[in-house]
């Protein structure tokens, strides 16, 4: 009872005294802190001593942005609101989803299901396909001019700047969501001048992001249609990704487990995601740009449709966020280009790998499941 007539006191006095300003004014005890980070000052990246050898690279753990547009704006600042991914209103099988000036089709479908819904699309257009590699969720079509290409396909390419003297392909990477059963498809296009053999690479980043967000949005519409009609599934999609020529458990040269995969990294993403998708943690996020899955082994790994129970539902067994983080063990699975091969190590964060019974645990999981 005191207790709490002690605290209502507390309470009335600083209601009390709300207009003061050592309470609540830019000086007081209770000020808004949220514009302090602007009088921060950029101090010099720490330096290891050249007499010094380290197993693992130190890098920032909070780097600046590099399109910071002005390092020197004082005063207070509203922070904006993030954007959400933007997605089709409706709840379809076949979602578009954008971040800046990328957009890509989310499906919540399995890789195999989608594989030949993609193909269909492009053939249907006109494209016709190079390379396939069903395993690891990629194709390619030929190098041709946009008369080559269906009607409607042509009048595309034209819209987004493709002229009749250039040629252009596509290529396409089918990879699997975050969620089970979950995929993501996304189109990279290439374009050189018609009548050269000149072998243009496809980069990471679009080229001419009107076009490859125009096949997108086409895709996206083609694919919605066939859902609705029912569609087919690859067998060899169904499959496991292509197993990597070689894959070896080892240690590094401080005695951290690294799991020595042979095969190109784009590739290796692919078996490793997959690998992870048949394992028994929750894979919460991933970065394919970093080349990082972040797991939570403290969580089982999420299943398509499964919905609690009647009667959990009824008592509130379920974990609330409270609980989740509280137990969390989150880890972080990165997969590093070395030479010709895929280094797949295990950290606790960006600056701390994990202890050694932890990543040898993950990694023998991951090295399993690629077999």
């Amino acid at each position: 009872m005191k207790r709490m007539a002690g605290l209502s006191a507390l309470a009335l006095i600083i209601s009390s005294t709300s207009g003061c300003g050592w309470v609540w004014g830019p000086e007081g005890y209770f000020r808004d802190r949220g514009s302090d980070y602007l009088e921060a000052q950029q101090t010099a990246p720490m330096q290891i001593p050249p007499d010094v050898s380290v197993a693992k690279r130190l890098d920032p753990l909070l780097p600046i942005p590099r399109n910071v547009a002005d390092d020197s704006v004082k005063g207070e600042y509203v922070v904006p609101r993030p954007q959400p991914l933007s997605a089709l209103a409706d709840a379809s099988d076949y979602t578009l989803q954008k971040s800046g000036d990328s957009s890509w089709v989310m499906a919540q479908h399995p890789p195999a299901e989608v594989w030949p819904v993609a193909i269909q699309f492009f053939q249907d257009n006109g494209f016709r396909l190079d390379e396939q590699r069903p395993q690891t969720g990629e194709f390619t079509t030929t190098w041709q001019r946009a008369d080559e290409l269906s009607a409607a396909m042509a009048k595309r390419l034209s819209a987004a700047g493709v002229g009749a003297d250039s040629e252009s392909r596509v290529r396409v990477r089918i990879e699997p969501g975050v969620q089970r059963n979950t995929s993501e498809i996304y189109v990279v296009s290439a374009e050189r001048p018609a009548g050269s053999t000149a072998d243009v690479a496809f980069t990471n980043r679009s080229v001419n992001t009107g076009l490859d967000a125009a096949l997108v949005d086409d895709m996206l519409a083609s694919m919605s249609r066939n859902a609705e009609q029912g569609g087919s599934v690859s067998m060899l999609a169904s499959r496991d990704f292509d197993v990597p020529s070689r894959v070896s458990l080892s240690e590094d040269g401080s005695g951290n487990p690294v799991l020595n995969v042979g095969s190109d990294l784009d590739r290796a993403w692919s078996s490793v995601g997959r690998a992870l998708e048949q394992g028994e943690w929750r894979v919460e996020d991933i970065n394919r740009s970093l080349g990082l899955y972040y797991i939570n082994l403290a969580e089982k790994a999420e299943k398509k449709d499964e919905k609690p129970g009647f009667f959990s539902g009824l008592f509130g067994s379920e974990p609330d966020k409270e609980e989740i983080e509280a137990r969390a063990e989150r880890y972080q699975v990165r997969l590093s280009k070395v030479g010709d091969n895929v280094q797949v190590t295990v950290e606790k964060n960006i600056n701390t790998v994990a202890p050694a019974d932890v990543a040898r645990q993950v990694l023998s999981v991951i090295q399993d499941n690629l077999g």
